[in-house]
């Protein structure tokens, strides 16, 4: 089965406690809980970004054996904007490789095929006020999205899109995220990133032709969901 869920914010070598925050207390167990007692290690988990607090990639162990280690299944990792110490591919891959993390894996203009569905995705942008800065990592992640999409089109299946930030949010919308999706005929996009009271804006549902779903952790009870049998 394939399951998903975003933001787990795991500060387990860093000193980011999350349980200063409202429905965060307690959540790295009520996450392994929930996680252990529905998932089995024939099972595949996409978790869409925010996994760490660390800054460095030598700091991020502790996060990512508590992922490899203490939950259940296979897991592939999309990058979210919390997530400074993510490096190069290569550097990602040799850090797993020494560490032993062997039920990690990363989606980075890449695609992983489960089952029917295709896992494609990249970590998304927002675009405020039209600011060109904004414009220009918004065309860029427009474009890992694309290659993603591309690859995954190879791999046949159902293409899926998993995006850290969400494409759309209350009637706000990310024009060049959503017609990528739109151009290789995504029915379903998984998103995370919205906490606390911007929850309540998101979008649960479809909008032109796509059905949008929140993943994010808190809004999830700490409590992953599936994508398919």
């Amino acid at each position: 089965m394939l399951y998903t869920i975003g933001d787990l914010h795991l500060s387990l070598g860093t000193d980011k406690p999350m349980d200063i925050f409202a429905g965060w207390s307690n959540h790295i167990d009520r996450l392994k809980e929930n996680w252990n007692a529905k998932i089995t290690d024939e099972d595949t988990v996409v978790l869409i970004g925010d996994h760490s607090w660390a800054l460095k990639l030598e700091d991020s162990r502790n996060d990512l054996e508590f992922i490899h280690k203490e939950l259940k299944g296979k897991k592939i990792l999309v990058k979210g904007n919390h997530d400074l110490w993510w490096q190069t591919m290569n550097k990602n891959r040799v850090f797993l490789e020494e560490n032993g993390f062997t039920s990690i894996s990363f989606l980075f203009n890449s695609a992983f095929r489960v089952g029917g569905i295709t896992v494609c995705g990249t970590r998304g942008w927002i675009s405020e006020n039209g600011e060109p800065a904004d414009q220009k990592v918004l065309a860029r992640e427009a474009g890992r999205l694309s290659s993603s999409l591309s690859e995954g089109v190879k791999l046949g299946g159902e293409l899926v899109a998993f995006i850290h930030y969400p494409p759309i949010y209350r009637s706000e919308e990310n024009r060049p995220i959503i017609e990528v999706l739109q151009k290789y005929g995504v029915k379903r996009c998984y998103y995370a990133h919205l906490h606390g009271s911007a929850i309540r804006g998101a979008v649960n549902g479809t909008r032109g032709g796509i059905e949008y779903i929140l993943v994010s952790a808190d809004s999830l009870g700490f409590d992953p969901v599936k994508v398919s049998e």
